[in-house]
């Protein structure tokens, strides 16, 4: 038995070896599709990590983004630039556009491929904040905003060794492109039909020195975690207005039921989740104003009489508002009006009916106790001057006190209470 434990070794020791080749000789992908967020940052730079630690061949990543943040778009480019891992941008599938900070990202990728019939480019920059209070203001921050957006896609063109002059005009003049002219272009390296077909066509394909070895590399995706999907989920126009209307619904509708209780709690947690992802995309300050000048609109006209008007103002400014709130985050990320019509329709009921039936309930006088007396008309059984008398309340007989005079049989009001004693006064 002795003699065979040599070859037993042996052939543990290649299994291990295979199977360390076999995990080493994969590439690993992701999928992005949408807004360039935070939530993505975070991913790429958490599979860049893994495909590091794995030793994978390279990391594809398959985009298809409209375009995102500034901020998340520069962290992914400075990710790529510091790993250790051949990291390729993958325009997929067919149709799928890499708008805005796509281009970013696409050009700063150590190999950049395209599927048929996508698209690149559009990369002018989009103010992104509250509305301007001076014109003159707003287009020098926006001019600045343009020329570092150049400068920064210029550097990474550079750097990757692709068309700097169509990358400018991409930022300049929103430039945007197929695959089959990128190539032609130099902007991308390649046009790929699927995913196979990128890994056969970048097989040799020198990166850092090192040529790629993907012909016959299995491919292994990288899912988003938990807290990456949530964000990822949250951080969206539509998700940030649904909280706003939440948050209002359930404060508002808590002030006029006061002590319900759940709708304040709700309310709250909504309001603190829409600040935290407002911060990321940042609202039109005037579209905001106007919502909030149609919820004062609908409370007040519930104490006015206004015969409508107020509430029609209400509902063209919350509908207006609605169309400026995301309105300067760039067309990508701003509000449809398949969104924007049922909002304004589910809040003017809200505030007609909830809220009004709630703070109409709260003015309606007493209907027990001392309250519920104040005010009534009751017949004097007695004369009642300032000395006493007697009047009939609910079948009951009350003492009753009176400033001035009143014969008995006629009627009087009740005006307070003084112990068990009424005091009231003659009806005219």
């Amino acid at each position: 038995m002795s003699r065979w434990l040599p070859f037993l070794a042996a052939g543990l020791i290649a299994c291990a070896a295979m199977g360390a080749d076999d995990d080493a000789g994969r590439a690993k992908l992701i999928e992005i599709n949408g807004p360039i967020g935070p939530s993505t940052a975070d991913y790429v730079s958490r599979a860049i990590q893994v495909a590091t630690k794995e030793e994978a061949r390279c990391l594809v990543i398959q985009l298809d983004t409209p375009g995102g943040l500034i901020d998340s778009t520069k962290r992914i480019v400075q990710t790529f630039y510091a790993s250790k891992v051949p990291v390729v941008v993958f325009v997929a599938p067919s149709g799928a556009n890499a708008g805005s900070a796509g281009c970013f990202i696409t050009l700063a990728a150590d190999v950049a491929a395209m599927a048929p019939n996508t698209s690149i480019g559009a990369a002018h920059p989009v103010q992104m904040g509250g509305a301007p209070t001076d014109q003159k203001q707003d287009e020098v921050m926006a001019k600045k905003l343009e020329n570092f957006a150049v400068s920064t896609i210029e550097a990474i063109a550079e750097k990757r060794g692709r068309n700097v002059e169509w990358a400018r005009a991409a930022v300049r003049e929103s430039a945007s492109i197929t695959s089959e002219k990128a190539v032609q272009l130099r902007v991308v390296d390649l046009i790929a039909q699927d995913l196979p077909d990128l890994l056969r066509q970048i097989d040799g394909h020198e990166v850092g020195g090192r040529a790629l070895r993907t012909a016959d590399a299995g491919v292994e995706p990288i899912p988003m975690i938990a807290r990456e999907r949530v964000f990822q989920t949250l951080w969206r126009p539509e998700v940030i207005f649904v909280l706003m209307l939440v948050a209002i619904y359930g404060i508002i509708g808590e002030l006029s039921n006061p002590g319900a209780v759940l709708p304040g709690v709700t309310g709250v947690i909504a309001l603190i989740l829409a600040l935290y992802m407002s911060s990321i995309l940042p609202v039109n300050i005037a579209g905001l104003a106007l919502i909030l000048l149609a919820v004062a609109l609908f409370i007040t006209d519930v104490f006015v009489p206004s015969q409508g008007i107020l509430t029609g103002g209400g509902v063209v400014a919350f509908f207006i508002g609605s169309l400026l709130l995301f309105d300067r985050a760039g067309p990508a990320f701003r509000l449809s009006l398949v969104m924007i019509v049922p909002a304004t329709v589910i809040t003017t009921l809200f505030f007609l009916f909830v809220v009004g039936a709630g703070l109409r309930a709260q003015r309606l006088p007493g209907r027990t106790g001392v309250e519920a007396m104040i005010g009534r008309v009751v017949p004097a059984l007695t004369p009642i001057d300032a000395n006493g008398g007697t009047v009939l309340l609910e079948g009951e007989t009350w003492s009753a006190r009176s400033e001035s005079p009143i014969d008995s049989g006629q009627p009087v009001e009740i005006i307070g209470l003084h112990g068990l004693t009424l005091n009231v006064k003659a009806r005219t």
